[in-house]
């Protein structure tokens, strides 16, 4: 069975980030796709992703209009789209990146997207 992780986070984290969790999660089963999916929402970030969680993955979905620290991910596959996509789109989203359309993050690489505010992840800092 394929894996993937995702990060899913809105703005205000109320609806969209957990809106997009379920899509994905729904469309990975329908595809036969293991998914674990952190969200950045209003209470924080719950189920995050962890080093181990980063193993024969094949790959990443970003799904997010807001930073979710995608400088975790280098040198994986990743896709970066806004939070809508995952809600309307979820099993293409899910598709590219089990055929290979995923993107390489290369380490120092910035976000494919700008995003508006400095965060702190670890010891490394990122710019948006």
């Amino acid at each position: 069975m394929k894996k993937i992780i995702a990060v899913t986070g809105c703005p205000t984290g109320i609806a969209h980030t957990f809106m997009a969790e379920e899509a994905l999660k729904n469309a990975a089963k329908k595809l036969s796709v293991e998914i674990k999916v952190e969200t950045n929402g209003a209470s924080g970030v719950e189920n995050a992703i962890q080093p181990a969680d980063l193993v024969d993955i094949a790959g990443v979905i970003i799904a997010a209009d807001k930073d979710v620290l995608p400088d975790r991910f280098n040198g994986l596959p990743v896709i970066e789209v806004p939070v809508k996509e995952a809600i309307h789109h979820p099993a293409e989203l899910i598709n590219k990146v089990i055929n290979g359309e995923a993107q390489y993050v290369k380490a120092n690489q910035p976000p494919a997207r700008k995003l508006s505010k400095k965060n702190h992840w670890g010891d490394k800092f990122i710019s948006t």
